[in-house]
């Protein structure tokens, strides 16, 4: 009985090191987007939202049966992103840091994964018409042409030249 376990156990490691090892890259840049962060390693709220969602799926890997463990782990991500939203809302120097976390959210599942409205909207317990509005807002945003900020913000403007 403890062999069969065994190997079972170590069967469902292989298989989720497989998962791992295919789909961790574009999880992590998935995290990045979602966090903020930029695309660079090291990335510690990224990898610490890749790392939870991870573990969760893998905690229920023996019943995804049928189910895409990949389509399974975004999801986990998406929503532990929902839940500490609050503590990605600074800029990080990402590429979507000018949008809210639940903007960034809805754009990255749409556009970058391709997660229908519906799906989306099931998945954050939203009406896909208000998905549907956030998601063109934060396009909208991201297509104004907004100057970037000062270098450094406290530093004073150079002097005036003095009239002659």
């Amino acid at each position: 009985m403890r062999e069969r376990r065994t190997a079972r156990e170590s069967r469902r490691a292989q298989e989720f090191e497989s998962f791992v090892a295919g789909a961790a890259g574009r999880l992590l840049h998935v995290a990045a987007l979602l966090t903020g962060e930029p695309l660079t390693l090291p990335a510690p709220a990224a990898e610490e939202l890749l790392t939870c969602a991870l573990s969760r799926t893998y905690a229920v890997w023996d019943r995804l049966r049928g189910e895409d463990p990949y389509a399974r782990a975004r999801q986990e991500m998406a929503a532990r992103f929902a839940q500490t939203a609050w503590r990605h809302r600074r800029p990080r120097g990402g590429l979507l840091d000018r949008l809210s976390p639940q903007e960034r959210l809805i754009l990255v599942l749409r556009l970058y994964e391709g997660v229908a409205e519906e799906q989306t909207a099931a998945q954050l317990g939203l009406p896909a018409e208000r998905v549907r509005a956030l998601c063109l807002h934060a396009l909208t945003e991201m297509r104004s042409s907004r100057p970037a900020p000062p270098a450094s913000a406290s530093a004073p403007a150079p002097p005036e030249p003095a009239a002659p």
